[in-house]
């Protein structure tokens, strides 16, 4: 997941939660394999924090260690409780003040990889950055957006390793990135990587949060954005270069990725001028 903090400055961004201006202040969250565009409104500052939901789940884990009896039942938890893949929190700019020195010490000693003896000091730092933004997350008892998705259940607690992604996820990643435009099923996929259809969607989900087929169509979405940002195709045509033929369901599918639709989003970034996807955004990262 990422964590992005404003510093400075403003942008208009387009994610799954429709599209959000944001300031000084504001902190952004967003799942693992969640689009999120930006058009900064002149310039604008942010430090990016980039985490590990094995992590997280760990987290969480220990947090609420007397309620829980497996690291499932906290992975279980943050599906049903923190299940918006994208949101906006307004801390303020007071509060948000507050947190800039831990976020610039935290991003120094993250610059080549935090060396084990300062570990702690970089748990310290982080853990007080999500005491100040966590408790301000939405939450739900259930699931109730058609953008929350299911997460996988990692194995559980002093038994299980960090694994490389399988070797037919990454094939299906590539056979999806090579050719957009191909009306892909999960049977075709699967048979590709000599698995059934069902052991695909365990496989994949496992290495990127999403099914084959919602993968693919985050990975249409995207490029999408490039096309309408950088041609001057017809809404439709780009549509029917990711393969997308059909325009109003294209619409509806983007929207639901990037927050606006086709023609909304070519509108605002012509509007933004020449190069304002780009102009003055200043990142630092964690």
């Amino acid at each position: 997941m990422k964590v992005i903090v404003v510093r400075s400055g403003a942008a208009i961004l387009f994610s799954e939660f429709g599209t959000r201006h944001v300031r000084l202040g504001d902190v952004v969250v967003l799942a693992a394999n969640t689009l999120c565009g930006a058009e900064p409104e002149g310039w604008i500052t942010t430090t990016t924090l980039y985490l590990d939901r094995d992590y997280i789940v760990d987290l969480v884990f220990w947090q609420y260690a007397a309620r829980f009896g497996t690291r499932d039942d906290a992975s279980e938890f943050l599906e049903v409780h923190y299940a918006e893949p994208a949101q906006v929190v307004r801390l303020g700019e007071h509060r948000a003040g507050l947190l800039m020195p831990w976020l610039d010490e935290l991003a120094a000693l993250s610059v080549d990889g935090v060396p084990p003896e300062r570990f702690y000091r970089a748990q310290a730092l982080l853990s007080g950055l999500l005491d100040v933004v966590v408790p301000r997350l939405a939450m739900t008892g259930e699931r109730t957006s058609p953008t929350q998705r299911t997460a996988v259940l990692p194995s559980r607690p002093r038994h299980r390793q960090f694994r490389p992604l399988r070797a037919e996820a990454r094939a299906v990643e590539a056979l999806l990135r090579g050719d957009l435009a191909r009306r892909w099923s999960v049977v075709e996929l699967a048979d590709a990587v000599h698995l059934s259809s069902s052991q695909l969607r365990r496989v994949f989900t496992e290495a990127f949060g999403k099914s084959p087929i919602a993968f693919l169509t985050m990975l249409r979405a995207e490029h999408m954005v490039v096309l309408l940002r950088d041609t001057e195709l017809p809404v439709a045509a780009v549509a029917a270069s990711v393969g997308w033929v059909d325009a109003d369901f294209a619409a509806r599918q983007f929207r639901r990725s990037v927050g606006v639709s086709p023609s909304g989003y070519r509108r605002m970034v012509r509007e933004g001028g020449p190069g304002a996807n780009a102009r003055g955004d200043r990142t630092k990262r964690a």
